[in-house]
C-alpha cells in the first residue's frame, strides 16, 4: 500500500529534538521527504551545532526515508529562503512547513530585558512568519504558473498562549500572535490551495520540562511523540478541507479550540444611541453576573 505523504515534502523547524524531532520520524514513517531544519542552539537559543539535525536526518534514512538538514535560523530571513530552496533543490518542490522552532527566556514582565523579548519574539513569531512568508511566496508562484497547489502549514501555539502563564509574557504573547497569523494566513493563502492550521500540544521537552513535577515528566501521556500524528495528517491531503483551525493535543485526547469568542449577551446603551461612562459599571457587572438580579431584573440584554 503507497504511504499517504509519499507525494510530500516538508520542512520542519526545530526538528532535531523534541517535538519537531518526532514530527520529522513520523512525517519520514508516513513516506514524506523531511528538510530537518535546527541550528542546534540551546534551551534559551545560545550556541548551535549542526549534530541534532544530522542526526534525525541519519535516523530518517536509516529507516528508508528521505531528509536532508539544514542548519539556519528562522529568525534570519535569508536562512528561511534558502530552506525553501533547499527543499525544492533536494526534492522538487516543497508541500509543506511545520513551523516548530522555539526557545525561552522566562521572567516575571518586570523583569525581562529587552534582549530576552527581541530573542523569543524573534524565534516564535518572526520565525513562524519568516517560514510561512517564504513558503507562501513559492506557492503563489506556483499556482499562477499553472499548477495545482495542495499544500499545507501547521503552525504551534500553545496553552500559555491560549490561557496565558506567569512568567511567560514573551513566550505568550508570541504564541497567541502565532495563533492570530494562523487565522489571517488561512484566510489569505486558501485561494492558491494553501491549508493553515495550529496545534497545541502538551509534552514534555526541553522547553517545557521545568513546568511538570517528576511524576508528569515520566507520564507516557506527556511524550513528544503524541501530538506528531497529528501533524502528520495535518500534512496530508486528507486534511485540505480543514484550514484556519487549532487543535490542542493532550495525551491521548483531540480538541478543537475555538479561539476568541464573543459571549451571546449584549448590553444596549440606554439611550439607544452611545454608550455612557455612568452606565459601564453596571452594564459589565451584568455581563460577567456579578450583580446580584434585583427585582427590576437584569439590565436589556441582547
Amino acid at each position: 500500500m503507497t504511504a499517504p505523504l509519499s507525494d510530500r515534502v516538508v520542512l520542519v523547524t526545530g526538528g532535531g529534538r523534541g517535538i519537531g524531532r518526532s514530527h520529522c520520524l513520523t512525517l519520514a514513517a508516513h513516506g514524506a521527504a523531511v528538510v530537518v531544519n535546527d541550528p542546534g542552539v540551546s534551551r534559551d537559543g545560545s550556541g548551535g551545532e549542526a549534530a541534532p539535525a544530522a542526526s534525525v536526518v541519519a535516523e530518517i534514512e536509516a529507516a528508508g526515508g528521505r531528509a536532508i538538514a539544514h542548519t539556519g535560523s528562522v529568525s534570519s530571513w535569508s536562512d528561511v529562503a534558502d530552506m525553501i530552496a533547499a527543499a525544492v533543490d533536494t526534492f522538487g518542490t516543497l508541500t509543506g512547513v511545520v513551523n516548530n522552532a522555539g526557545i525561552l527566556r522566562d521572567a516575571m514582565v518586570t523583569n525581562v530585558s529587552e534582549a530576552d523579548w527581541d530573542a523569543v519574539i524573534a524565534v516564535h513569531l518572526k520565525g513562524t512568519f519568516a517560514v510561512t512568508r517564504h513558503a507562501c511566496e513559492y506557492w503563489r508562484a506556483q499556482s499562477k504558473a499553472g499548477h495545482q497547489i495542495d499544500a499545507h502549514i501547521v503552525n504551534t501555539t500553545s496553552g500559555a498562549g491560549l490561557w496565558g502563564n506567569v512568567g511567560q509574557c514573551a513566550y505568550g504573547a508570541a504564541k497567541a500572535a502565532t495563533a492570530n497569523l494562523t487565522v489571517v494566513t488561512a484566510l489569505e493563502a486558501q485561494r492558491y490551495g494553501v491549508a493553515v492550521n495550529a496545534i497545541s500540544p502538551l509534552a514534555v521537552t526541553r522547553i517545557s520540562e521545568n513546568f511538570f513535577t517528576t511524576d508528569q515528566a515520566n507520564d507516557a501521556a506527556l511524550d513528544p511523540a503524541r501530538s506528531s500524528p497529528v501533524v502528520a495528517w495535518l500534512q496530508s491531503r486528507q486534511s485540505s478541507w480543514l484550514t484556519g483551525q487549532i487543535l490542542r493535543v493532550n495525551g491521548a485526547q483531540l480538541s478543537r479550540i475555538e479561539g476568541f469568542t464573543e459571549a451571546p449577551g449584549r448590553y444596549h446603551a440606554a439611550d439607544g444611541n452611545s454608550l455612557q461612562y455612568n452606565e459601564i459599571g453596571q452594564a459589565v457587572s451584568w455581563l460577567y453576573n456579578t450583580a446580584p438580579r434585583g427585582l427590576a431584573g437584569p439590565l436589556p440584554l441582547g
